[in-house]
This record gives structure tokens, sequence and C-alpha cells, in this order.
């Protein structure tokens, strides 16, 4: 009997765990059908007589295994599989997780609805005719400053974020914490400021935060990046930075994202119709910061920062990007939601 312990003991320590089946609330499940999502350095075409396998074992137990959609790029593939099959294929070494696929879909107009999305920035022009009346200037942290946005950065952004028709979330409510002046500058007590200002206000709802400032986090910028780390805390769904090198977010290690150097249109000052092309790593922030906006108002099943990046990771194409400086992960964020 102590022998057939130590047996049992042994293979229990050296059994290998099963992928997680993943679902969603976001739309409506599709039955037998899922998206197989293979681990890093595992292609589709490698795993094509595993799945083969799998299938002539499992054929006649139900639906008949197959696949729907294999992608040129990503290592993932669409199947049609019943349960046995299922459970085999969540059992494979070579398995990062399952999916199951749904039927989504959204009206554009009302993505983001019921979502605040906190600029943290250069102020908002709020008389803008792509935020439709949705967009406030919350705080104003610049002395002898106007309750407006004198650079066009905080703009910019926020139209990324929540614009009509640059926008990712089209309908989140926006509202603007000045701590940045025209010049576009500001120091780190202005800036801590703005993010207490939000804190105390973001608590228990549904938010986003979005910071574009390259000093703060990631640099040597100690005091807005402590006081960024113990804003995480209240702040219930995400703290979003996609700024330098890495999204801050409820857990105890923020990891690393996506960092995109790209020409971005958006809205501008001056004119209440006014828009600019611009560049930077600024830009990228605010999609990062609209896509979850958009999740949180169409997906009740997300309910904490890590699911968010959970879903941020496992729905983003890997391996897409040129030119990836800095050692970024070279991961591009996908809405993952159909118009």
């Amino acid at each position: 009997m102590k022998y057939t312990g130590l047996i049992f003991a042994c293979v229990a320590l050296f059994s290998v765990e099963a992928a997680p089946l993943i679902k969603s609330n976001a739309g409506k499940p599709i039955p037998e059908s899922y998206i197989v999502v293979l681990k890093e350095g595992q292609s589709v075409a490698n795993f094509q007589t595993k799945f083969d396998d799998i299938a002539r074992r499992q054929n006649g137990r139900g639906r008949k295994p197959s696949i729907s959609h294999k992608y040129e790029i990503i290592s993932e593939f669409a199947v049609n599989v019943n349960t046995a099959a299922l459970k085999e294929l969540l059992a494979a070494d070579e398995v990062e997780f399952v999916g199951q696929n749904q039927i989504v879909s959204i009206n554009a107009d009302q993505a983001g609805s019921g979502v605040t999305a906190y600029v943290i920035d250069t102020g908002i022009n709020t008389g803008h005719v792509e935020f439709g009346g949705r967009t406030t200037m919350g705080a104003n942290f610049i002395n002898v400053s106007p309750n407006t946005d004198e650079n066009g950065h905080g703009t910019h952004v926020a139209g990324t974020i929540g614009g009509k028709t640059f926008g990712a979330a089209k309908n989140v409510t926006l509202v603007g914490v000045k701590v940045l002046a025209a010049d576009g500058r500001a120091t780190f007590a202005e800036i801590v400021a703005g993010m207490d200002w939000v804190a105390l206000r973001a608590h228990g709802a549904k938010a986003v935060v979005n910071v574009a400032l390259g000093m703060v986090c990631g640099g040597k910028s100690r005091s807005p990046d402590a006081a960024a780390d113990r804003i995480l805390t209240p702040v219930l769904f995400l703290w979003s930075l996609l700024e330098m090198t890495r999204m801050l977010m409820l857990a105890t290690d923020p990891p690393p994202v996506l960092k995109i150097l790209s020409l971005i249109t958006s809205t501008w000052i001056g004119l209440n119709t006014a828009t600019k092309t611009i560049s930077g790593t600024s830009m990228a922030a605010p999609h990062g910061s609209g896509i979850v906006a958009l999740w949180l108002s169409s997906d009740s099943s997300l309910t904490s920062a890590q699911a968010l990046y959970t879903k941020l990771k496992q729905t983003s194409t890997n391996n897409v990007i040129t030119d990836n400086s800095r050692g970024s992960p070279n991961r591009l964020a996908f809405n993952a939601v159909s118009a």
C-alpha cells in the first residue's frame, strides 16, 4: 500500500493541467463551436495531425469534429467539435486555451454607454461636435488657466477614446482632468492632484483612466509613480497607461503591454470642428482605453481589472508589429467585437 500511495503521488505531481475553456457574456454562444488558441511557438500546421487523430477517435460521439477556419498569421483555429473532442483539445500540451465561439454585435453609436473615461491631460475642447455633449471638464489644476484645452493633446486623446468619428467607444462619457498647461508642461504635484481627484470619483464605477504622460510610470518620476500605484486599489476597473512600457492595472505586478508608434487623426482645438493628425505613443494609449470602455459597456463578465487585462492579451494579435523597439510585447490590440 505504501508503494501504491507513492505511485499516485508521483502521477499527481507530474500531471499536466488542462487548458482553460474561456466563456464570455459578450454575445450568443454557438453550441459546439470554439476557437483553439495555441501556445507561443506552436503552429496550426504542426497541430493538424493531432487534431485529425482526435477527430477520428471522437467521430460518432455527436457532432463530427472539423476545423472551420484556419488563420494565416495567428496561431489559432476555429473548430466544430463534440464534448469528447473538446476534452481532448483542452488536454493537449500545445493548447493555451479554448474560447467559446459566439455571435456578437454592437451598435457603434452606443459603444461605451454607461462607462466614464477620465482623461488626465491638457483638458478637453468640450464643445467639439465629435463629442455630442458627452464631455465635461471635471477638474483644472493649472492656476490662472481656463477650463478648456489650450494645447490640443487632451482633446486629441479624448477624440480617440470616444469621438463619434474617430473614437473606439463612441458613446462613452468623457471627463477632462487638466494637469498640463498650454505649453504641455506640468509639475509632479499637479499630476498627483489629478490622480487623487479621479481616485475619489472613479471608485465603484465602470471607469477607465487615460494618462498619456511620458514621465509618469516606467520612468524615474517616483512621486507620480507611487501615486498611481496607490490609486490602483480604489479604481474599480482600470488605470490605463499604454504610454512608455506598461499598463497599470489592479494587479500586484502590472504586466507590460503594447507600445505603438503611428499617425493618428482625431479632434483638436481652435474650432469645434477641428481635427489634426499627430504621432506618438500618447496616441496609442487612448485606443486601449477606448477598447476597454467598449468591453465594459458590453460584457458583464468583466468584473475585475485582471479580467480586462486577460481579455486584452487573449484578443490581441501577436507578432505583427514591425520596428518593435524597447522590448515592448509585440501585440496589436483588437476590440474583439463585430460592428
